[in-house]
């Protein structure tokens, strides 16, 4: 063999040898590297992925939420039309039910008084026709006599006759 053919197989050699030592340090430790970097990058996807749809059903419950409070305030609202309401009535009912208990107090007052001024009016018209009674009959009734006749008024009055 000639040297020319020696260099050409020793490069050769070369060649294979460094490209069997390429793929032995590709394989030892290039690749794992890459698979663990690949597999790191998957997990962190996948983990991306998942807070993505924890934040997606985060957000639909949110909504559902929501849409509870807004359905609950709507029923709140609408009791509270239904309690003013009836409080209203029963407010206005109480308002009525005190009128009405006025009006009958003061028709019994009136009648009070109006049975107070009458018995008034009476006992002055018996006091003006005693006076007028006295005068008239001064002259002619006895002292003894006119004493008879204020005391069985006086007495009449009494039992309820006058």
């Amino acid at each position: 063999m000639s040297l020319e053919a020696l260099a050409q197989w020793s490069q050769i050699a070369g060649a294979v040898i460094f490209v069997i030592a390429i793929v032995l340090i590709w394989n030892k430790y290039i690749a794992p590297g890459v698979k663990a970097y690949q597999a790191s990058k998957n997990a962190e996807l996948a983990d991306t992925e998942a807070r993505r749809e924890h934040i997606r059903a985060d957000v639909a419950a949110a909504r559902a939420e929501v849409e509870r409070a807004d359905e609950d305030c709507r029923e709140i609202t609408s009791r509270v039309g239904v309690v003013v309401k009836r409080e209203h009535e029963k407010s206005l009912a109480e308002a009525h039910a005190e009128a009405d208990r006025i009006v009958r107090n003061a028709e019994g007052e009136l009648e009070r008084v109006r049975l107070a001024a009458r018995d008034r009016l009476r006992i002055e018209f018996i006091e003006k026709a005693l006076a007028t009674a006295r005068a008239e009959a001064a002259g002619r009734v006895s002292e003894d006599a006119n004493r008879a006749l204020v005391t069985g008024t006086v007495d009449d009055l009494v039992r309820g006759r006058g």
